[in-house]
């Protein structure tokens, strides 16, 4: 893994980024993991669990203020407009329709955007997030492998059809797909990008694909498909390497498209019904009624705001339906722009390997975004997509004295070189 996100960035970038950071990056992930999903090997209770995703974003936004004690920060349309949702989320939630707990969500995005906030003066368009991206990823799933080994029973539990979970930590089946799929995806474009030596990548990707598919998830599959084929055809332009690559890519999938047609079919199907198949697992039936439930004009424009993501007691397992229904149509506007901005920064920006990562992170999220909810409140996807900003910010951190000594007066002569 050390390989794998060691980078052929300038000299200086390491002394310009407090190793801090990535500690910071990695609490934030944290708090993302959710607090329900597998039975685990050793039982967690719930407030147990609560206890330490909370933890972690308190003891992000404490380090991050270490960090960055002057609070110097880097403008960016993302976080702006993420500020803006949550403006929106609060005047939704202040209602109580959805409890107490609306607030208390309200004010853990809040915690969460101000972090991201305070990390923005490292975010200079250079790979550092990204190596913190996968190494953390990269942990958890070492977490669900460990699980699968230790406990093969719990890590593939009839009640998810046989999907890998964690039985280590209470991740879903969704979610070890995804944290595979971008683990992957990344891991492959550092290796484009010459970044990482040949077996290192092989020893993450290979076991991240292996987890891929047990854990049978369908829009992670679809989402590094897509994003991957996009990023790299985004190098392809300039690049005679990508090209090589791109060309192997999509003749290697067509010859599986046609040899293992029937094998990809079945992994697709999960031993589905047609019914269950088209109705995306039961997910049309809550969106059926999540859009036919009645709603006043403050509803429709502010939502409900924000509660568990669910409907009537069921998942709703949409990202722009569950918008939706916690911010209202001004969410779903908000949402579209910030994801509009990254894409269309993206396309501007020259052709570069720090450019491929970034589109790889928004049209995985784009993707997902169909069928998987996490764009209206604190998750991976908005962390995937905060890595998709600090790749397309221009300039250096934003300079100054740190905890981390970046900014002292002894830097100052390498970065004037």
């Amino acid at each position: 893994m050390a390989s794998v996100v060691a980078s052929e960035a300038p000299a200086g970038a390491a002394r310009r980024t407090p190793p801090l950071v990535g500690a910071a990056w990695a609490l934030l992930i944290v708090n993302t993991l959710g607090s329900t999903g597998a039975v685990t090997v050793v039982p967690i209770p719930r407030s147990v669990i609560q206890i330490v995703t909370m933890g972690s974003l308190v003891a992000a936004l404490a380090l991050a203020l270490m960090l960055n004690p002057g609070l110097r920060l880097r403008p960016s349309a993302y976080l702006m407009l993420l500020s803006l949702l949550l403006v929106v989320s609060v005047t939704g939630s202040a209602s109580l329709e959805s409890g107490l707990g609306a607030l208390f969500r309200c004010g853990r995005l809040a915690v969460f955007v101000a972090t991201l906030w305070l990390l923005t003066r490292w975010w200079d368009g250079s790979l550092t997030f990204v190596r913190h991206h996968v190494r953390a990823l990269c942990v958890v799933l070492l977490s669900v492998a460990i699980g699968l080994v230790v406990a093969p029973g719990l890590a593939l539990p009839e009640t998810y059809g046989g999907r890998l979970v964690d039985a280590i930590w209470p991740l879903t089946p969704p979610q070890v797909g995804q944290y595979a799929a971008i683990v992957t995806g990344l891991t492959l474009l550092l290796r484009l990008g010459r970044h990482t030596d040949g077996w290192s990548t092989l020893a993450i990707v290979v076991p991240a694909v292996a987890l891929l598919l047990l854990s049978h998830t369908r829009t992670a599959a679809l989402g590094l498909v897509a994003g991957l084929t996009i990023a790299v055809f985004s190098l392809a332009l300039t690049s005679a390497r990508a090209r090589r690559v791109f060309t192997w890519a999509v003749l290697s999938a067509g010859l599986v498209a046609v040899a293992g047609a029937a094998i990809v079919q079945s992994w697709f199907r999960r031993g589905q019904s047609e019914e269950n198949f088209s109705n995306l697992t039961g997910r049309a039936k809550v969106w059926d009624a999540l859009l036919a439930a009645p709603r006043s004009t403050f509803e429709h424009f502010f939502g409900v705001g924000l509660t568990n993501k669910s409907f009537g007691g069921l998942p709703i397992d949409s990202s722009w339906l569950a918008v939706y229904h916690e911010q209202g149509y001004l969410g779903i506007a908000i949402v579209a722009s910030f994801l509009a901005v990254l894409l269309v920064v993206a396309v501007l920006r020259p052709p570069s390997l720090a450019r491929a990562c970034a589109i790889f992170l928004i049209v995985y999220c784009l993707v997902a975004s169909y069928t998987e909810a996490g764009l209206s409140d604190a998750s991976p996807y908005l962390l995937h997509l905060a890595v998709a900003a600090s790749l397309l910010a221009g300039g250096r951190p934003v300079p100054g004295p740190t905890a981390g000594g970046s900014g002292s007066p002894a830097a100052a002569p390498e970065r004037a070189r």
